[in-house]
C-alpha cells in the first residue's frame, strides 16, 4: 500500500493546495515502511493540477492530510485515493500514527478554500501564496 502525505519539509502541510511536495511511503503487510519517496507538487490548486493523476499513477491508495477542500477530496475519491482529513505534526509520526489506528478522517472540509470557490466560482485565477520553486 503506497500512503501520500502533502508536506513543506518534515511535518504534514497544513492545507493540500499549498504543499511543495508529497512524501510517498510503501508499507507492507506488516505495516511497516519499506519505500520512501519525495515528489514535487506543481504550482496551482491542488484539485486543479495533475497531482491527483500523478499520485494515482505511482499507486497511491491513501492521502494522510491537514485540511483540504472538497473538490481536492473528491478527485482524490474518483482515482482510487481515499483521503484521512485532520492530520498534523512529523510525517512519519502521523503515518504510525494512521497505521495504528490512532488517527481517523474528522471529515471537514477546508472551509476557507470551499468559501472562496462556492462565492467566487472555478474559472478565475488566484493565488495560494507559495513562492517560486
Amino acid at each position: 500500500m503506497i500512503v501520500a502525505i502533502p508536506t513543506n519539509g518534515k511535518f504534514v502541510e497544513d492545507h493540500f493546495g499549498q504543499c511543495q511536495y508529497f512524501a510517498l511511503y510503501t508499507v507492507n503487510e506488516n505495516k511497516e515502511v519499506i519505500h520512501e519517496e519525495i515528489i514535487s507538487s506543481p504550482n496551482g490548486c491542488g484539485c486543479k493540477s495533475s497531482i491527483v493523476e500523478t499520485l494515482s499513477g505511482k499507486g497511491v491508495k491513501t492521502m494522510l492530510a491537514g485540511n483540504i477542500g472538497g473538490g481536492a477530496v473528491n478527485k482524490l475519491s474518483s482515482h482510487g485515493i481515499s483521503v484521512i482529513r485532520g492530520c498534523s505534526g512529523e510525517l512519519k509520526a502521523a503515518l504510525n500514527d494512521w497505521l495504528s489506528g490512532k488517527i481517523t478522517d474528522n471529515g471537514e472540509l477546508c472551509k476557507d478554500h470551499e468559501e472562496h470557490h462556492h462565492n467566487h466560482g472555478h474559472n478565475h485565477n488566484h493565488e495560494h501564496g507559495f513562492g517560486n520553486n
